[in-house]
């Protein structure tokens, strides 16, 4: 598949990682429509895209992303937009970029320096690992602005952290360097900056050598068991099995263990 790069946002498949890459340091990598929309379509494209294992997250520059870039989303067009417009834009835009990357079972990893603020947050916070920069600046800008949180916000938080350090986040605004991000368990990990790319590098790459469709499958029984009870869970454990259990690295894993050496896995 191509992956087509848009002013802002560079796409370029390196081996088996998609790595997208925030090109917009002047405005902080905030996020407009264009790169919204270029992304949703590559993480869609890379979920069935078998030569794709891992997706990579990144942003030039000192910062991650400042999030949605407000004056520019609202300047679209010289008339006042009808009322409502806001509820018809995001389905399209932002509220489904989250789902989709919580949704896709190829793994996600961002990459944080600078600040993550607003859907620059949520983007770390609904990738599968995130790795920051020790002093990287996690904040909810929301109440400084005078509304309220966007692109699933209150519904991550929550279930990473708890409503304790939540409404810290949310409501009072708290700002958080990436350490306590880590602490709390927001993120994977936090790094040094001078040995950020060495942590984040050796993740990714561990997961482009991982075995494919286990790690896929594992991802969708992590999201879909939120809503579920025991039962059809299990269910769905089943099913992933069978299906992890049909692949070629399962034979590949279980030869390993037989000959007694490490797995090589291809991600079939």
């Amino acid at each position: 598949m191509s992956y087509d790069s848009v002013e802002g946002l560079r796409a370029e498949q390196e081996g088996a990682t998609l790595r997208l890459r925030f090109e917009r340091a002047d405005r902080r990598n905030a996020v407009n429509d264009v790169m919204l929309d270029a992304m949703i379509a590559h993480l869609a494209a890379a979920g069935v895209d078998e030569s794709v294992r891992v997706i990579r997250i990144d942003a030039e520059g000192p910062d991650f992303c400042a999030g949605s870039d407000l004056i520019a989303n609202n300047t679209r067009s010289e008339r006042k937009p009808r009322v409502g417009s806001t509820q018809r834009r995001l389905p399209n835009k932002a509220n489904r970029l989250i789902p989709l990357m919580l949704e896709t079972q190829v793994p996600i990893v961002s990459v944080v320096r600078g600040w993550a603020a607003g859907l620059g947050f949520h983007i770390a916070l609904a990738s599968d690992f995130c790795v920051a920069a020790e002093d990287a600046r996690f904040w909810e800008p929301f109440m400084a602005r005078g509304f309220t949180p966007d692109s699933g916000a209150a519904w991550l938080l929550p279930r990473l952290v708890g409503l304790v350090h939540t409404r810290q986040l949310l409501m009072l605004g708290k700002e958080i360097p990436g350490s306590t991000a880590a602490e709390w368990g927001i993120i994977h990990t936090a790094a040094p900056v001078g040995e950020l790319e060495t942590a984040a590098s050796e993740l990714i790459r561990g997961l482009a050598d991982a075995p494919t469709v286990a790690l896929g499958l594992t991802k969708w029984l992590l999201h879909s068991g939120n809503g579920l009870d025991l039962d059809r869970h299990l269910q769905n454990e089943a099913m992933a099995l069978e299906l992890s259990s049909r692949s070629e690295d399962f034979k590949e894993g279980l030869a390993a263990f037989r000959d007694r050496r490490e797995a090589k896995f291809q991600g079939r």
